[in-house]
């Protein structure tokens, strides 16, 4: 089976831990011929760079082609617009079986759904990211781009796509206030990862215990992201600091914008049970996952979340409607600073807790989250 995987919003960069590299990748590990058309931009650490464009086999077996968007008057207006002449013609070069629209966004949008009235028996999916706190937060975007454009598009192609896949709660609202879609044009499809075993966890956390120098007793947080004001990491931070455990340790990870910098790094270097280290790759990442006995995100949602639970690592997250699938027994919903302490106070005096949930997380993990489980829905 040949499976199509058009990112043209997504800016992929080979090695990172998004759903446009780790599902491609196990479309491979099944068996498949596997394609990624993304745009020619990719992430070098923090930083967005524009490439050529090219085409070639990544390092996990995909074929990565990347394609120049048209010029429409100019950048910004290109980069919104995202219309690649070159689509179609490789579409009915390539005869792909499945193909997954990564984003309800963009004039190429109409080129699969002609495609697909072409190719009846092929299998078209448009998988949604988009909610109200990520999309359309200027009134002017939500209106031109969403409002009229994307949902012109969408009114014209909707007939011709199998299941409009979302990936949380309020991602469905969006679909479903912004362009009339119905419940049965709708499928839950949540990020996922990729399962690691117990014995491969254990392993990794040995390691950044032993590299650390953490007690086997030692309670690792983990924090992570592009730590801006939204991540709440300055208010973590302060509540972890009121609870003076020395079994418990805050690693944080990710960039510092500037002009958080003045703020953050003074918290950090007050406390010593502090360690901020930085930006790490994905495999590096998952390696700090494996060995945090519970990750925290009070503030804006990430995907390293689902890599966390993936890992069986607890959870503490803020209370968006969208987390509710994730949170089964398996950690804690912290709304405010005190909610922070509360949950510090409590894994400090009965870390037992925390191995329990690791189970529960592993569960959820298996059942929604496995890479695995989620591209078998693809060959359907």
């Amino acid at each position: 089976m040949k499976i199509l995987h058009i990112c043209l919003a997504s800016h992929y960069t080979e090695g990172m831990t998004y759903q446009d590299n780790q599902l491609p990748d196990q479309n491979v590990v099944d068996g498949h011929d596997v394609i990624v058309v993304s745009d020619c931009y990719k992430y070098e650490g923090v930083n967005l760079v524009e490439v050529n464009e090219e085409d070639c086999i990544t390092k996990s077996g995909v074929r990565l082609v990347r394609m120049k968007y048209d010029r429409i008057i100019n950048d910004f207006i290109s980069s919104k617009i995202r219309k690649v002449k070159r689509l179609y013609d490789f579409l009915v070069t390539e005869r792909p079986d499945v193909i997954l629209f990564h984003g309800v966004a963009g004039f190429e949008m109409l080129s699969v759904a002609k495609y697909k009235m072409n190719n009846s028996k092929i299998k078209l999916y448009v998988d949604s990211h988009e909610d109200y706190h990520n999309s359309g937060t200027v009134w002017v975007s939500l209106f031109f781009q969403y409002r009229v454009f994307n949902s012109f598009i969408v009114s014209r192609i909707r007939k011709y796509v199998d299941k409009f896949l979302f990936l949380s709660y309020e991602t469905r609202d969006f679909l479903v206030d912004i362009y009339g879609l119905k419940n049965d044009e709708l499928e839950f499809y949540p990020l996922g990862g990729v399962v690691i075993n117990e014995k491969e966890k254990r392993c990794y956390s040995d390691n950044v215990r032993r590299y650390h120098g953490y007690e086997s007793t030692d309670i690792l947080i983990v924090h992570t992201g592009k730590l801006t004001a939204s991540k709440k990491t300055k208010e973590l931070i302060e509540a972890f600091s009121q609870v003076r455990s020395t079994k418990l340790k805050l690693l944080i990870i990710g960039s510092i914008p500037e002009e958080q910098k003045p703020v953050l790094n003074s918290l950090i270097s007050n406390d010593e049970r502090i360690n901020f280290l930085g930006w790490k790759n994905a495999d590096e990442l998952t390696e700090y996952l494996c060995a945090a006995d519970i990750y925290f995100q009070p503030g804006t949602q990430s995907a390293t979340m689902q890599n966390a639970i993936c890992c069986g690592v607890p959870v503490a997250l803020y209370p968006y409607s969208s987390h509710e699938p994730y949170l089964k027994n398996n950690g804690f919903f912290v709304k405010n600073s005190q909610d922070y302490i509360d949950v510090l106070n409590e894994i400090s005096s009965n870390p037992q807790k925390l191995l329990e949930m690791s189970d529960a997380s592993y569960l959820i993990a298996r059942e929604i989250l496995d890479y695995k489980v989620l591209a078998a829905r693809l060959y359907r």
